[in-house]
């Protein structure tokens, strides 16, 4: 029986009112055990195995070129186990190579907040299942800003985890340097309890020290600075000392293009045979990065890793224990669909690399909070801390919401 006004708690497979879950490889799975979960629904981003099923990674040529997975992904049976119930996959972004959320076969899941705009991608349908308030949480993938980004352009709280500090096996390889496996929630509980079950390490040391990186807000207009404002004071108070920093001295452009260059020369070479073998037809945008990922040499990639060697040193150098980077997640609210590929990629992806390199390049945890709003759209306010300090900015989010209700 199809429910007409599904909430979290009742909703299920196949009413599916967001066009955010994929049908062709539905799967949905119990609970294995009892924990910290108990109750809760997840949805899991079209690019992790789930065995007796076929992963789709946004792309029908893939999916019909691929067997079903023998075993499922750690992270999944780990959700399982701890009590929470798998609902289905959700639409990815293809070949998870975007950041609007825009796929050419599958169709825009919608912004639940302005159907009008884009969700943000690659984890697109995983953000929208959240948002839309169909699952309690869901998890994604993050190598450029494929949870930040769309965390921000839909109101939700969401994570890029420590590099490695979430198991891995069994999500198809990316751009492994850069890969890591988020979540969204809406409920900060929800995201922090999520993050007690799958994460590996804690760093216990509390954060004491807000830095404000005054070259990620110089990027972005004056009316997304002033609509951060209120936020940024707002987190100043929760810490003992707070002041501002530049994270690069020569601009974060060249943070920006040392990560892309390393990005795309491993995305060639985890799909490249693939993509050789099938000669899938690619969506614009995709098309070209593909492209561009195919052209990278062994010499620009060299230098590539010297510079990023270069930019983890300043990383080192500028942060101490207990201090915390604070920046937009993005440097816009989230655009109205079909907007033109090139302002798309030229435009409106370069100016957000700038901003998510960062934490790419240090493999940090960096959460997106969704404390402010322009124009009534979702504005997110990101949060950066050193490796496996994971759980400290989840309790931080959890302790910031329960101050805002009080």
């Amino acid at each position: 029986m199809t429910n007409k006004n599904p909430t979290t708690a009742d909703w299920d497979y196949p009413y599916d009112p967001l066009g955010a879950f994929c049908h062709d490889n539905h799967v949905s799975l119990e609970p294995t055990g009892t924990g910290a979960l108990d109750n809760l629904k997840f949805a899991v981003k079209d690019v992790m195995d789930i065995a007796g099923s076929t992963t789709g990674f946004g792309q029908p040529v893939w999916l019909n070129s691929h067997e079903p997975a023998s075993e499922s992904t750690v992270v999944i049976n780990q959700l399982l186990n701890a009590g929470a119930r798998l609902v289905g996959r959700t639409i990815a972004d293809e070949l998870s190579y975007s950041l609007t959320g825009e796929n050419v076969h599958y169709g825009t899941p919608l912004n639940p907040v302005d159907p009008a705009r884009v969700p943000g991608g690659s984890s697109s349908g995983s953000v929208s299942a959240v948002a839309g308030e169909l699952v309690d949480f869901s998890l994604g993938t993050d190598c450029a800003g494929s949870v930040r980004l769309p965390a921000s352009y839909c109101g939700v709280y969401g994570i890029r985890p420590t590099h490695s500090n979430v198991e891995a096996r069994g999500v198809i390889p990316f751009a492994p340097s850069f890969d890591t496996v988020g979540w969204f929630a809406r409920d900060p509980k929800i995201f922090e309890k999520v993050g007690r079950v799958i994460l590996r390490k804690c760093e216990a040391t509390e954060p004491n020290r807000l830095l404000v990186v005054s070259d990620a807000f110089a990027l972005v207009e004056p009316a997304i600075r002033k609509a951060l404002q209120s936020s940024i004071e707002h987190l100043r108070q929760r810490f003992a000392i707070s002041t501002e920093i530049e994270v690069s001295l020569d601009g974060l452009k060249p943070w920006m293009e040392c990560f892309r260059t390393i990005q795309g020369a491993e995305i060639w070479k985890s799909l490249g045979s693939w993509i050789t073998a099938e000669n899938p037809v690619l969506g614009p945008g995709i098309d070209k990065r593909i492209a561009t990922a195919r052209e990278i040499t062994e010499s620009q990639v060299t230098t590539a890793r010297a510079a990023h060697k270069q930019f983890v040193d300043r990383l080192q150098k500028i942060m101490t224990p207990g201090d915390v980077l604070c920046l937009p997640t993005s440097p816009r609210v989230a655009p109205l669909k079909g907007t033109d590929t090139n302002t798309i990629e030229d435009i409106y992806r370069y100016q957000a690399m700038c901003l998510l390199s960062i934490a790419g390049l240090g493999g940090l945890p960096q959460i997106s909070l969704p404390m402010a709003k322009l124009d009534n759209l979702p504005l997110g306010i990101s949060l950066i801390g050193l490796p496996n300090t994971d759980i400290q900015l989840l309790k931080m989010a959890t302790s910031l919401e329960n101050n805002r209700q009080e």
